[in-house]
């Protein structure tokens, strides 16, 4: 089956789940309200797209192509990012519910995550570098040989991170945050 070039569509209220997402590359289209919850996006390539306010819990995304994305208000529950295509990856997280997902051994530096649940993602040996945490909830999220060099944690939530198995040259934490940097000492901060 030979891919479709799809441009400048507009996708707005689709089940996925129903309908069948056409095996293709995806260049400058909107999704709106659309479900891709449990469905396959194998070897399906998105660039300069913008998904709002869609459900893509438990999709898989492997060989999927996200360049230039951004998801705005999206539930994204359980995607295992690093199965996708990392050549070009570029995302931009939105207001969006990335619970359980991984990035394992991913990189961030062109991408940006803001006011997003990020509990329990995996972010282990992934390249964070720069990248702006702003008001995210980090509970129970996995940093194990990360790099977090410059990485802003000042308005994020509940991380727990050890300086010792990651990389925090230059990040940046507020004095609040400082207990998420020493919770594997034991210690008593009052």
């Amino acid at each position: 089956m030979s891919k479709q070039l799809i441009e400048d569509q507009h996708f707005q209220g689709i089940s996925f789940v129903e309908e069948i997402l056409v095996l293709g590359d995806y260049e400058n289209c909107k999704f709106t309200n659309c479900i891709f919850s449990n469905v396959s996006l194998s070897g399906v390539n998105f660039m300069d797209c913008e998904f709002k306010e869609c459900d893509f819990s438990l999709a898989k995304v492997s060989n999927t192509a996200f360049r230039d994305i951004k998801f705005i208000g999206c539930k994204i529950l359980g995607v295992h990012f690093e199965d996708c295509n990392k050549f070009g990856f570029s995302v931009i997280f939105q207001e969006c519910l990335l619970n359980l997902s991984s990035f394992y051994k991913m990189s961030f530096k062109t991408s940006k995550i803001k006011n997003c649940s990020l509990q329990e993602v995996d972010f282990t040996e992934a390249d964070l570098t720069a990248l702006d945490l702003s008001n995210c909830n980090l509970l129970g999220a996995k940093f194990d040989g990360t790099n977090l060099e410059k990485t802003d944690f000042r308005t994020a939530e509940h991380y727990t991170i050890n300086p010792e198995k990651n990389r925090i040259k230059k990040a940046k934490f507020s004095l609040t945050g400082i207990v998420g940097l020493l919770e594997q000492y034991n210690i008593v901060i009052e």
